[in-house]
C-alpha cells in the first residue's frame, strides 16, 4: 500500500491516504457560525483522502477560544451546509471534529460568565511547560473549574450526539471526537485531572467511561461507521497527563476495537510535552483493530514508510495542508511545498488562509522571509517534503 492508494473509512472510500488533520484556524464569527471564507478554504483542500475539520463546539460551554465554530444551533448548522457541499462537489470527504475544551475555557467565554466545567475542580498548572498560544482568548491563567455533578453528565454526553446529528444533517460524512490535547474527554481519561469517586472516575475503566459513552451516543445518532476519535497518549498539553498512560490507552484502544468505527487517529507530537518511554502510535496500533490514522511530524517520506511498514493505514498532515491546498498532488509529483506562516495561523482574515498558491501559481517570496535563520538545506528539504519544518513555534492541532 502507498499514500496515493484509496482506503475504506467506515461506509465511505477515501481516494488516498493523505488526510488533512484538524487544524484550528479561528475564521468563524464571534457567535461560532462558519463563514464564507471557510467554504473556499475547505473546498480547496478537497483532494485530501479525508478532511477532518477544525474543532467544533457541541454546546455553548465547549468553547475555549474566540472565533471557533460550533454545531449546537440552527445558524451554525446552516453555516456548515455550503462547506460540506463544496467539498463534495470537488469529490472530497469531510468529517467534523467535535471539540469540548472543558477546564481550558475561561469565564469570559462561558454562558453567564460561569466557571468552565471539568471532571474535577483541578486548576491547570500555570507554570506547566507547554506552547505559548497565540490564539484569540483571554490572556490569563486558567481558572479552577467547576466539577460536574454525576447527574449532569448524561445530558452533556447527549450534546455530543446532537452535534454529530447536526453535522451529518449539514452534509458531513461523519464526525471525529477530539479526545486529545487536554480537552474535556482527555480530562476525564487522565488521572491528573480526574479525581472523581463516582462511576466516571477511579480506575481506568471508570475514567474511560465518559469517552466511551460519547462514542456510543454519537454512534447511536449517526451510525458507528460515521464516528471516529483522536487520541494522543503521550501528549501532555494543557497539563493533562496520566500516571500510567500505557495501561490507560491500551484499555481505551481495545474498547474502541469492537465498535466498528470509521477510524482512530493517534497523534505523536515528538518530545514536546510528551512522555518518552513508549511510542504512542505503536501503542494504539497494537491494541486497536481497525483503520489507524497516524499524525504528528510526518514528512512525505516518513508517511510513505509508515504505510508500507503497516504502522498506520493513513497519515494526517496539519501545517503542510495549511500552506499547500493541493498537498496530495504535490506529493505525487514530488513538487516543492509552500512554507507555512505561523503568524497567520490564528488571525481572522484571508491572509495565510486562502492565499497560498497552488501548483502553477506564482509563489510569494516574502513567505520565506521569516526563515532567514533556518539552514538553507533544512528549508529546502522541508519544501521537498522530506522532513518536517524547523520553525513551527505554536501548534495548529490543539
Amino acid at each position: 500500500m502507498h499514500l496515493e492508494d484509496g482506503i475504506p473509512i467506515g461506509r465511505f472510500e477515501a481516494a488516498n491516504r493523505i488526510f488533512m488533520a484538524p487544524c484550528t484556524r479561528h475564521r468563524a464569527t464571534i457567535d461560532e457560525v462558519p463563514t464564507p471564507r471557510m467554504v473556499k478554504y475547505y473546498a480547496d483542500r478537497a483532494s485530501a483522502g479525508l478532511i477532518i475539520s477544525e474543532g467544533i463546539s457541541p454546546e455553548p460551554r465547549g468553547r475555549g477560544y474566540y472565533f471557533t465554530p460550533g454545531a449546537y444551533n440552527d445558524a451554525q448548522q446552516d453555516g456548515w451546509v455550503p462547506i460540506a457541499r463544496a467539498v463534495h462537489a470537488r469529490g472530497g470527504r469531510i468529517f467534523g471534529q467535535i471539540m469540548h475544551c472543558g477546564r481550558i475555557s475561561d469565564p469570559a467565554l462561558q454562558p453567564d460568565g460561569a466557571l468552565p466545567i471539568a471532571p474535577s475542580a483541578v486548576q491547570p498548572d500555570p507554570n506547566f511547560r507547554g506552547y505559548t498560544m497565540a490564539c484569540p482568548r483571554p490572556k490569563r491563567h486558567h481558572f479552577t473549574p467547576r466539577a460536574l455533578e454525576t447527574e449532569e453528565i448524561p445530558r452533556l454526553v447527549d450534546s455530543f450526539a446532537d452535534a454529530a446529528r447536526r453535522l451529518v444533517a449539514a452534509g458531513f460524512d461523519g464526525v471525529e471526537l477530539h479526545g486529545a490535547s487536554g480537552y474535556l474527554p482527555m480530562q476525564f481519561l487522565s488521572s491528573s485531572s480526574n479525581r472523581r469517586e463516582d462511576a466516571y472516575g477511579g480506575d481506568v475503566a471508570g475514567r474511560a467511561r465518559f469517552v466511551l459513552d460519547i462514542i456510543d451516543a454519537m454512534g447511536g445518532a449517526i451510525g458507528n461507521d460515521r464516528v471516529a476519535i483522536k487520541l494522543a497518549p503521550a501528549f501532555r498539553f494543557h497539563d493533562v497527563h496520566d500516571d500510567d498512560p500505557v495501561s490507560l490507552y491500551s484499555y481505551v484502544a481495545k474498547m474502541l476495537s469492537n465498535r466498528g468505527l470509521a477510524y482512530v487517529q493517534a497523534s505523536s507530537y515528538g518530545d514536546y510535552c510528551s512522555y518518552s518511554h513508549f511510542d504512542p502510535i505503536g501503542l494504539v496500533r497494537a491494541n486497536y483493530e481497525g483503520v489507524l490514522v497516524a499524525n504528528g511530524g510526518f514528512s512525505r517520506e516518513s508517511a510513505e514508510q509508515a504505510i508500507q511498514d503497516g504502522k498506520a493505514d493513513a497519515v494526517a498532515f496539519g501545517t503542510a495542508f495549511i500552506a499547500n491546498p493541493d498537498l496530495p498532488e504535490r506529493f505525487k509529483q514530488t513538487q516543492l511545498l509552500n512554507v507555512h506562516d505561523p503568524e497567520t495561523f490564528y488571525t481572522q482574515g484571508d491572509a495565510g488562509y486562502n492565499d497560498y498558491p497552488k501548483l502553477g501559481e506564482a509563489a510569494d517570496p516574502a513567505r520565506l522571509a521569516g526563515y532567514e535563520g533556518t539552514q538553507a538545506a533544512d528549508l529546502e528539504s522541508y519544501r521537498r517534503g522530506t522532513r518536517v519544518p524547523s520553525r513551527t513555534t505554536i501548534p495548529t492541532e490543539y
